[in-house]
């Protein structure tokens, strides 16, 4: 719960601002440049994600060995517990942000050009611009996704966090998925495995359902319309 909340609060905008910027620039090459170069991480898989960051974050990674040829105490992130949230984090945010801008920018551009035009004859500038006209355009699918991230709580990045556990040790880093693992196929307890698996989805359909009738409230069509 802990890092869906973390991942909720900074993962969950970062591509809506991304899109945001992207969508203001006026070089459509410069844009295309920027939507190539943050698009390829997404096409990684996490091993090979979860290895380029230590490569640069390990003890003997790419800023630990330049620290140290400069004289400067090392950092340790890659095995510190402290820091584990914030790597898990860091890496989602690298991995995921440019791939779900695609979503935002196909609405973006769905936007109907004469709102912006008459905002401006009115005398609004690119931040009432924004704030009037393209955050109500997009309110849709930020209520939509918002409902998905809420059904996905209890799920967070299994693969990911396996492959670095064995580094910060079970008790900072097991979530539900890892515990079905650890507890189901490697301890071979199956029925625990299989209750936390469909407590879980319970909870998320749940979840999902609740969210939806908190969007029919407030006028917005959700997963599913009223």
């Amino acid at each position: 719960m802990i890092l869906t909340a973390i991942q909720t609060v900074i993962v969950f905008p970062a591509p809506i601002v991304v899109a945001l910027v992207l969508h203001s620039l006026l070089s459509n090459k410069l844009r295309q440049l920027v939507q190539t170069i943050i698009y390829l991480p997404h096409f990684m898989s996490w091993v090979i994600v979860v290895a380029v960051f230590q490569q640069v974050l390990g003890g003997t990674g790419m800023i630990n060995n330049w620290l140290r040829g400069h004289g400067y105490d090392p950092i340790h992130v890659i095995g510190n517990v402290e820091a584990f949230r914030a790597l898990l984090t860091s890496q989602v945010l690298w991995k995921d942000t440019g791939w779900a801008t695609i979503l935002f920018l196909a609405v973006l551009s769905q936007i109907d050009r004469a709102l912006y035009e008459a905002s401006a004859v009115d005398g609004a500038g690119r931040w009432r611009q924004t704030w009037h006209v393209t955050l109500p355009g997009l309110k849709p699918i930020i209520i939509l996704l918002l409902i998905l991230k809420l059904g996905d709580s209890l799920t967070v990045g299994f693969e990911q966090i396996v492959l670095q556990q064995q580094a910060v040790g079970v008790d900072a880093s097991e979530v539900l998925d890892t515990y079905v693992y650890n507890n189901g196929i490697l301890g071979g307890n199956w029925g625990v495995a299989a209750a936390v698996g469909l407590v879980k989805s319970a909870v998320a359909l749940a979840l999902v359902l609740s969210a939806n009738k908190i969007a029919h409230r407030f006028g917005e069509e959700g997963v599913y319309r009223g």
